[in-house]
């Protein structure tokens, strides 16, 4: 594995301690707030287990973040220009969805995330990860069928999505090579 993924694993188990402890909160109460095992929650805290894109949205979303800012914020790299080769990458050990945050990190309420979907791999993100965000997927390569509560989207290169309301949603890659895409936050809240 990239070393640079390795070692934005364990900041992210240190960024995920610091959030929570930051809101004094208790391994339970992340857990009932994210709908994530305690069991889990302390092994990933540990670096014991590497999170999913699944688990890490359903924390971020108890957090009131979404999950590239928790990203980002394990990164703590600031200034207004984001250079491709310093930009926060995250691989999803179960799928192996590829996230780079491409956006610099500042207080600007916009994030832009680049994310590369292997042929197959399927990614469900709760509705809590994207509570008080507007949001808009790009398909730049392949295909993407995005399936936002009981409606399914099939997205070709050149496609822009706006989100509905948030809802439980799923990323799953319909076609025959890696899909490509950028998705656009915005922060309502």
């Amino acid at each position: 594995m990239n070393t640079k993924v390795d070692r934005l694993d364990q900041r992210l188990s240190e960024r995920i301690r610091l959030e929570r402890e930051a809101r004094s909160w208790s391994l339970s109460e992340l857990s009932e707030r994210s709908g994530v095992s305690r069991a889990m929650i302390h092994k990933v805290e540990r670096g014991d287990s590497s999170p999913t894109a699944t688990l890490l949205a359903k924390l971020a979303g108890a957090f009131e973040l979404t999950m590239s800012s928790l990203i980002a914020r394990a990164e703590m790299r600031q200034g207004r220009l984001s250079r491709r080769q310093d930009q926060t990458v995250w691989r999803d050990p179960q799928t192996g969805y590829l996230r780079r945050h491409v956006s610099p990190m500042s207080d600007l309420p916009l994030e832009l995330v680049e994310v590369e979907l292997p042929v197959g791999a399927e990614v469900p993100i709760p509705a809590s990860a994207y509570a008080l965000h507007r949001r808009w997927i790009w398909v730049k390569e392949g295909r993407l069928a995005f399936v936002e509560g009981p409606e399914t989207h099939a997205l070709e290169a050149g496609d822009c999505l706006e989100l509905g309301p948030p809802q439980d949603c799923v990323f799953r890659n319909t076609g025959s090579e890696t899909c490509i895409y950028a998705v656009v936050l915005l922060r309502t809240g």
